[in-house]
Parts: structure tokens; sequence; C-alpha cells
């Protein structure tokens, strides 16, 4: 291959794509993509396993558009104003493909089992555009802004499918809407969070006591038999 030849993924992402802008995503078979990118099924299947991975792939590409273009100069800016960066650069990067997209969208509302599988994938992205808005993704609440992000994300982009206003002000104005919604849900989980702390410290204590207590009777007794079974006992 030589230096200006295409890459052979990005050959097949934008073919996938392509297609996905034309058909309905359930119409479009691996041989279709193949055909359209110029190449054959064994190059296809040497690089994918389906359809899935391209978007896969495609999606990972986005992400690093993201990341790449994070400005460490939002720092000190609000969360709320940090995500809604990032959220954007995304839709940017998306932009080429929002016909593509648009496509996938409705097959996934479709088939249960596609909207499961495109999760996965929009919950791996949505946990690094939270860490590039330097917001927690892990423990119990940073599981509930990633769940609830992807959820909002995907409300967000039925309002940008269809926004043809060039300064995008409903997508704006969902954006806007959707992050100010997860703002208070996020709230009132970290204080449900904090409220219940001190009881998490009650119950290990009182789980730890109990098998203390439970160690010492087995110190003390040995291992009695278990006079709520049906067993019979024996000498």
């Amino acid at each position: 291959m030589s230096e200006h030849s295409p890459d052979p993924k990005s050959t097949i992402i934008e073919a996938l794509m392509s297609l996905a802008s034309e058909r309905r995503w359930e119409d479009i078979s691996i041989a279709d993509v193949a055909e359209r990118a110029g190449l054959g099924l064994p190059q296809f299947r040497a690089l994918f396993v389906s359809k899935g991975a391209v978007l896969a792939e495609l999606s990972k590409r986005i992400d690093l558009i993201v990341l790449n273009g994070t400005e460490q100069a939002l720092d000190d800016e609000p969360d709320k104003e940090r995500l809604a960066d990032v959220l954007l650069r995304r839709l940017d990067a998306m932009a080429p493909y929002r016909a593509g997209f648009k496509s996938i969208r409705h097959w996934a509302k479709r088939d249960p089992l596609a909207a499961a599988a495109l999760n996965r994938v929009v919950i791996n992205s949505m946990r690094f555009m939270l860490e590039a808005a330097h917001l927690e993704s892990e423990g119990p609440v940073g599981a509930l802004k990633l769940q609830g992000l992807t959820l909002a994300w995907a409300r967000i982009l039925d309002v940008w499918f269809d926004d043809e206003d060039e300064g995008l002000g409903a997508t704006l104005a969902a954006l806007d809407r959707e992050l100010s919604r997860g703002a208070r849900l996020v709230g009132y989980a970290q204080d449900l969070h904090h409220l219940a702390q001190p009881l998490h410290s009650i119950l290990d204590r009182l789980m730890s006591g109990r098998g203390n207590r439970v160690s010492r009777r087995k110190d003390r007794w040995g291992d009695a038999p278990d006079l709520a079974s049906d067993a019979p006992i024996t000498d």
C-alpha cells in the first residue's frame, strides 16, 4: 500500500456510514459494505468481525477526536459548561455521518437487542466524555452519571438529527435542558450517598461483630449440629 493509499479501516467505515444513510441498517450486508469499500470479504474479515465492530471503531475514533481537542483553558469552568463543550465537540465530530447515525438510531428503536448492544458502545464513549470534562465516572454516583448521560445523549441526538438550523438552536436547548436535569439528579444522588454513608458504617460494624460472635461460639462449642434441619442427630 502506497503512502497515499486510504486506510482500509477508514474506507470500510465510510462505506458503511454511506450505506446507512441510504438504507435501513437491517438491509445492509457485510458484502454490501465490502463492495462499496472496493474490498473483498477476506479483507473485511481481516479487519472487522461485523458491522457492529465497524461502528465501535468509528465511535472510538470520534472519542479520540474529542479527547485530543480538550482544552485545558476550560478547567476553571463549571461542571455543566465543561461537559457541554465536550459534547458539542462530539457532535461536530459526528456531523459528517449524521444521516447514517440517524438511520442507526431508528434501527435501535426497532430492535431491543440492537439497542442493548449500542448502549454498551455509547456507555464506553460517555465514560471518556465525563473524564474529559473532569467529572467522576467511577463508584455508585459515577455509575449514575454514566448511565444518565447515556440516556440524555440519546435524547439530545434525537433533536440534533432533525435540527436544520445552522446555529443548532434546538440542539443547544436540548443539551442545556438535559444537562440541567442530570445535574439535579446527580445532586440528589450525592446527597443520598452522603446520608447513607453512616448507615453503611453501622451495618459494617454490625456484620463484623456478628461474624466475631459466631467465630467465638464455634471456638467454644465446636461445629454443633443444625437443630433446624431434618437430619437425625446421631451419637
